[in-house]
């Protein structure tokens, strides 16, 4: 039971997020906190087409660190605080908005990838070609 046709497509959005895998939404997407197991214990999809690269940190990167950056900075400027009390304020903001969010936007991804088939551009492959097609016959294609 492991044929791509007996299984209906499950949004990657609900799977990812739920660390499932993409495929029967049942089996377990991570052996670890960000560690991909190597395929499903349901299905027996292989995880080996997944390569989220750094998109999750990308993504925590721009939506929680900027964020803290600003507390940080604001804290600063009103405050004028000492050292201490961005090691008690903003270094737990900064730990609690980025490292919750990087395992469901890793299994975001993974899933994504499945749902969409990405895979890595290959570049400097020939491009199929097609046999030229011949003129109509009877007609001059030469300019005048």
């Amino acid at each position: 039971m492991s044929s791509e046709q007996e299984w209906p497509p499950l949004p990657p959005f609900s799977t990812g997020l739920r660390g499932r895998c993409p495929r029967c939404g049942l089996g377990h997407l991570f052996s670890g906190f960000l560690t991909l197991r190597s395929h499903c214990e349901v299905c027996g999809l292989d995880y080996s087409y997944a390569d989220p690269a750094d998109g999750p940190a990308f993504f925590v990167i721009c939506f929680a660190c900027i964020p803290t950056v600003i507390l940080a900075l604001w804290i600063e400027a009103k405050f004028e605080a000492p050292y201490w009390v961005h090691l008690a304020t903003t270094l737990p903001f900064l730990l609690l908005t980025c490292i919750p969010p990087l395992r469901p936007l890793k299994g975001w991804l993974v899933a994504s990838q499945y749902f969409y088939n990405a895979e890595e551009a290959r570049f400097g492959t020939a491009a199929p070609t097609q046999p030229p097609v011949a003129p109509p016959a009877g007609k001059d294609t030469r300019s005048t």
